[in-house]
């Protein structure tokens, strides 16, 4: 089973001296709408294309717009021996818990 990691849990280890990658695996057009910074942007229909890109060294969490997507790609990663955290409602929910000035969709 993935972990899961909360929008407020991230944002502190995101400060730490070791912070996760961040993968982000919603499509262009969504990207175009909002995102964060400094994330890895992979579309989940990508992601076994390119999943060397990836460290198996480091937490990965991956997020997308509500959480759905990226616990799918997070359970892929996982299998595959890749530390993967799921973002618990996804950007939907970073914009609810950490910053809502972004915009929704």
């Amino acid at each position: 089973m993935v972990q899961q990691i909360s929008p407020r849990d991230l944002k502190a280890r995101l400060a730490a001296a070791d912070p996760p990658v961040v993968l982000d695996v919603r499509e262009a057009w969504e990207l175009e709408i909002v995102r964060l910074a400094a994330t890895v942007d992979i579309p989940m229909d990508k992601l076994a294309a390119r999943i060397e890109e990836l460290p198996k060294d480091r937490d990965i969490v991956v997020m997308c717009k509500a959480g759905g997507r990226s616990a799918m790609a997070a359970d892929f990663l996982h299998r595959r021996g890749y530390r993967a955290l799921n973002l618990t409602g996804g950007i939907l929910g970073w914009a609810r818990d950490v910053d809502p000035s972004l915009p929704t969709y």
